[in-house]
């Protein structure tokens, strides 16, 4: 299951890569969780009401508070394979369950 994911989010953002003319180095990976995770911030404090909603429906908001989830997800992932960590091993110990299992 993460495999296949992980293989999913890495043929997309290569392909963002490649389109925007980008270089993912090693920075590149750990920069993108930190810029995602404050845009997840953002997102979570607009919800909440900790932030300006900026005319953004209860709607928009949660779609929002989603997108930003599904982008921080992505970039661990990524991260992860750049890396060379094996997240099922480390779920397993940490967590106590297989993931790839149903």
């Amino acid at each position: 299951m993460l495999a296949k994911l992980t293989d999913q989010f890495e043929a997309a953002s290569a392909t963002y890569a490649e389109t925007y003319g980008m270089v993912r180095d090693p920075d590149w990976f750990v920069l993108k969780l930190q810029e995602e995770m404050g845009e997840l911030t953002q997102a979570w404090n607009r919800k909440t009401g900790r932030g300006r909603k900026k005319g953004r429906s209860d709607e928009d908001l949660s779609r929002d508070l989603a997108d930003e989830t599904a982008d921080l997800l992505g970039h661990v992932l990524l991260f992860a394979r750049a890396n060379g960590l094996d997240l099922a091993a480390a779920i397993e110990r940490k967590w106590l369950f297989r993931p790839d299992e149903g």
